[in-house]
């Protein structure tokens, strides 16, 4: 077997390149005083990308309510319930189901001490920000946004009006921030 010039100058350099691992992984850490790290940037936060799926192909609760999914009449995805007061009745998500995928969602915390009208000088505080993703994509989405009577379709005296239902395929482009305050002492 006759090896050209080229492949051996690559096979020297990778089998170089691995004999310098070994080395490598000995080093010791050691910390960094702060002028050394005073030149070293970089960007805080944390970037997410990812697939999400709830209750693609159903549940496992079937009753007369959530039945199976092949049954069009019946309901077979997600609930989320939230009660607005005390006594007061239930807004919910229902037959939450589908698969959401996102790239380059952020969350990193930010300094707001200026801008905003003015508002930024007095609250001088620190606040979430969560980055829109660039695009998210929708597969056979759905999701009913409900009031009820109950948390769930099982307690007794369940009765629930539909305000709305969606369905989404396709891309979504997202642009901006979303900044959530604080409230409260941590």
């Amino acid at each position: 077997m006759k090896l050209t010039g080229s492949i051996l100058q690559f096979l020297s350099c990778a089998l170089l390149f691995l004999s310098l691992l070994p080395a490598t992984s000995m080093a010791e850490m050691s910390p960094l005083q702060d002028e050394a790290l005073s030149d070293v940037s970089g960007q805080g936060g944390i970037y997410l990308s990812g697939d999400i799926s709830i209750n693609e192909v159903g549940g496992p609760v079937e009753n007369n309510h959530f039945g199976q999914c092949t049954d069009q009449t019946k309901k077979c995805g997600a609930r989320v319930a939230y009660r607005l007061k005390e006594d007061g009745g239930w807004v919910v998500l229902d037959d939450l189901r589908g698969k959401f995928s996102f790239e380059g969602l952020t969350l990193r915390v930010r300094a707001i001490d200026s801008g905003f009208g003015g508002d930024g000088e007095q609250f001088d505080r620190e606040v979430v920000e969560i980055g829109l993703p660039d695009i998210v994509r929708y597969k056979d989405v759905r999701f009913d946004l409900a009031t009820s009577s109950t948390a769930r379709p099982t307690d007794p005296g369940f009765q629930q009006t539909t305000i709305f239902a969606a369905e989404m395929r396709g891309n979504v482009v997202m642009q901006g921030n979303l900044l959530v305050f604080p409230d409260g002492n941590p």
